[in-house]
């Protein structure tokens, strides 16, 4: 674990030692600059990274060695021999990811590019502590079946993505209240304990959806930004310098929590106003199954009576909520994914950008309103990532955080 003044910029990552004593740092660091600018030659990353071409050499040696890079297609400069870029080996190392929602639950192989090898997928009416760590247990045996013996050696762990205070995110009442409520006391790894010898990362849900877009999204050139994540409930997360900071409990960006007003004049939470879980509600009203919101593949076409007016009136809290956040921190953008078609995601931030351009923005620069890139899938894929950085990348999460 490294400080952000030996990390500052991933992109433009400083403060390499060339002692033999820290070379595990120094192998993080060219992991870490290579997962986020993708391939560079040896010469390249000595000069991002302050460690002499030496040093560099030896430990690229070692690291391709250890099946962690490979050597990509020559690049042919103006003068002299081509390039040889070094790249992560998407075979170098996986992770397991597992997203808890509301209505359905995913387990996922992700290797260190951000590649999702293999889904399970399942949809439950509640998530009773039972029905998700059995499948937990039934999607790991599903998806070590189909690893080689080498990829299964490679795997460093798996990651779970859970909504914060889990245990009040119901709607229950008797008996079903109670049951529900033995969530406060489960300890996740020792549940995953009883069947896998991996070790156990826990996240915040929207948390992790916010590293998946860091990590591995299209807004690497945003180095401050607040993101939604719009699931059964919104949540959210933030980028600042570069990094996602998680906070003093690990609850930052808890965006959701954001006061508004409801039409009525109620003093509600964004939470309350901006989630899929109410486009449910007005499904049921009107007779419909709910269940067709998560089915995969997602096709929302047939519903578009009912998803249209949700739209709109997400978009309004969103624009709200978005100069709320810039109030505070000088974001230069709001990015917004959610577990809805992409088509959904990108008429929703259309709106927003439009109601943006008729608010009060008086002292406030207005952000830029981008889409996020990784959709339904970014939980799972931010929970994996947890066990990778952990073990072979830098992490600047934790460096920030005590800082």
């Amino acid at each position: 674990m490294v400080s952000t003044v030996d990390v500052n910029r991933i992109i433009g990552l400083k403060g390499g030692a060339n002692q033999s004593g820290v070379r595990d740092h120094n192998e993080r660091l060219l992991l870490s600059v290579l997962q986020q600018r993708g391939g560079m030659s040896g010469v390249d990353l000595a000069r991002h990274t302050g460690l002499s071409p030496q040093t560099v050499s030896i430990i690229l040696r070692k690291l391709t060695k250890d099946g962690l890079l490979k050597r990509g297609k020559p690049q042919r400069g103006k003068v002299g021999k081509p390039s040889i870029p070094m790249e992560l080996d998407e075979n170098g190392v996986f992770s397991l990811g597992l997203k808890v929602g509301r209505r359905s639950a995913d387990l996922l192989l992700l290797d260190i590019t951000g590649g999702v090898r293999e889904q399970v997928h399942t949809t439950y009416d509640y998530a009773w502590p039972e029905t998700i760590f059995g499948f937990v247990k039934t999607g790991l045996e599903t998806i070590l079946a189909n690893m080689s013996i080498e990829a299964r050696k490679r795997l460093c762990g798996i990651g779970i993505a859970t909504p914060f205070e889990l245990w009040k995110w119901h709607d229950l009442s008797g008996e079903s209240a109670k049951k529900f409520q033995s969530w406060k006391d489960i300890d996740f790894t020792e549940e995953i304990r009883r069947f896998s010898e991996l070790p156990v990362f826990v996240v915040n849900d929207a948390t992790a959806a916010c590293k998946a877009e860091h990590l591995f999204g299209r807004n690497k050139d945003y180095r401050d930004y607040a993101y939604f994540f719009i699931g059964s409930f919104i949540g959210g997360g933030i980028v600042i310098n570069d990094t996602v900071f998680v906070g003093n409990q690990g609850n930052a960006g808890a965006l959701g929590s954001m006061r508004t007003t409801s039409p009525l004049g109620e003093s509600k939470q964004l939470v309350d106003v901006a989630s899929i879980h109410l486009l449910e509600a007005r499904l049921i009203e009107a007779g419909l199954d709910p269940d067709s919101l998560w089915r995969q593949p997602q096709d929302w076409d047939a519903l578009s009576r009912y998803v249209e007016p949700w739209i709109g009136e997400t978009a309004q809290e969103l624009a709200k909520a978005s100069l709320s956040i810039c109030s505070v921190v000088d974001f230069e953008a709001i990015v917004i994914d959610g577990a809805f078609p992409t088509k959904i995601r990108d008429e929703l931030v259309s709106r927003v950008q439009r109601y943006l351009a008729h608010q009060d923005i008086r002292g406030l620069i207005a952000p830029i309103v981008e889409t996020g890139s990784m959709g339904e899938n970014a939980r799972g894929i931010g929970a994996a990532s947890s066990p990778i950085f952990s073990q072979f990348l830098l992490n600047t999460n934790a460096g920030l955080a005590a800082s």
